[in-house]
Formats: structure tokens, C-alpha cells, sequence
């Protein structure tokens, strides 16, 4: 059975990971015959936003803690990832990947990736083994592979943000995904189009099945 690695940025689509990519990327794995293990970073979440208001709270929130309400409970800190254990890692979408995981939503092209996290993708390209990004997180992946071939679906200034990071970005619609062939990199818009959570399935499905035929 394939072991998938899935890091996680926090709970909710604001300020951490998205919920229905993250719970279908999961049904994704089991679906194709997987296995996987969560992961997030133990680090403080940018903010805190009210999902009804869209307003930012007055409160602090941890990005490990707030992610094991996704993984129920059974989740790790970041800083135990190996890739040596595994054979693929997926990143979930959700504005925690743009706030938690890296600054992209802030700084765009001129962003960094938080170390732990660029640690983990480089590990399995070293490794040879394929990285997969949902939504807004292939801005980690641009960010740190230079030349990456990827997708965010078809936001222009998200676009521009890519291709001025010196990312080759491909325009893509529901449930297609970019594989990059020289790194290993799949990637799929989910929500970052307007989407329904059918088509977010899609695409979760689309890229785990893609990954798990570049593992053979």
C-alpha cells in the first residue's frame, strides 16, 4: 500500500486548511488503495478569522492543534516528517497554506515558504517521489522549485504572482491537474475556481490517482 504524507495548515478555508479538500484528498487515498499520515506545523496561525463574517478575531490560535481537529487528534508535528517513510506528500489547499505554511498571501512572488515545509518537498524530490498541491498551495511549490510547472486554475494575478516567481504556469478548469514530469509535481484548481464540492472531489481524486501512478 502507498503511504501518503498530508500537511496540513490549520482548520477552515480563511486561516487554515480547507475542509473538504483536506477530507477528500483523505477518501481520495483510501480510495486508491493508500494509506496516510497527517502532518502540520507546531507553530502559532497568522489569525484567526470568523467564517460567518469574514472579520478577524482577537484571539491566537495554534496551526498543530487547530489541524487535528481535521485529523482527530492523530497528527504530528511537522518536525517528525521523514521522507524516507513515505511515498508521496499532499498539500491541501486553504489560505493557511498562503498564511501558516508560507507568507504568500502577504508578499505574493516575493514570499517565503516556511522551512519546514520547503524541507519536506525537497526531501521527496530528492527522494524522487511525487509532491501533490491543491488550490492555493502550489504557491509553496513555486516558491520553492524554481521552474516549476504547476496550476491554480485561472486567477490572473495569481497567475502573474506564479510566472513572476518563475513558475510555468498551465490555466486549467474543474478536475484537471499538471504534472510536472521533471519534479514529479501534481497539481489541480479545486477552489480556487468557483467550484461545488463534487468538483472538489474531482479534483482531490484526479491528483491522488495521478500520484499514486507516478509511485509505480
Amino acid at each position: 500500500m502507498k503511504k501518503f504524507a498530508v500537511i496540513l495548515s490549520g482548520c477552515g478555508v480563511f486561516d487554515g486548511s480547507e475542509i473538504h479538500e483536506a477530507t477528500l484528498s483523505l477518501l481520495a487515498i483510501i480510495n486508491n488503495g493508500g494509506t496516510y499520515k497527517i502532518f502540520a506545523p507546531d507553530i502559532p496561525q497568522h489569525h484567526v478569522i470568523n467564517h460567518i463574517t469574514g472579520e478577524e478575531m482577537n484571539e491566537t490560535r495554534n496551526v498543530l492543534i487547530e489541524s487535528a481537529r481535521i485529523a482527530r487528534g492523530n497528527i504530528p508535528a511537522l518536525s517528525a516528517f521523514s521522507a524516507s517513510e513515505f511515498d508521496g506528500l499532499l498539500f491541501p489547499g486553504g489560505f493557511g497554506a498562503a498564511k501558516n505554511l508560507s507568507d504568500w498571501a502577504f508578499h505574493g512572488a516575493d514570499s517565503s515558504v516556511l522551512p519546514g515545509v520547503s524541507k519536506a518537498i525537497n526531501d521527496m524530490l530528492s527522494a524522487g517521489k511525487p509532491v501533490g498541491a491543491l488550490c492555493i498551495s502550489p504557491v509553496l511549490l513555486a516558491k520553492t522549485i524554481k521552474g516549476a510547472e504547476l496550476t491554480i486554475g485561472d486567477d490572473k494575478d495569481t497567475t502573474a504572482a506564479l510566472e513572476s516567481a518563475g513558475a510555468n504556469h498551465i490555466k486549467t478548469s474543474h478536475g484537471e491537474v499538471v504534472i510536472d514530469k521533471r519534479y514529479n509535481l501534481v497539481t489541480s484548481p479545486c477552489y480556487m475556481l468557483d467550484a461545488n464540492i463534487q468538483q472538489i472531489a474531482k479534483g482531490a481524486s484526479n491528483v491522488v490517482k495521478t500520484m499514486a501512478e507516478l509511485m509505480q
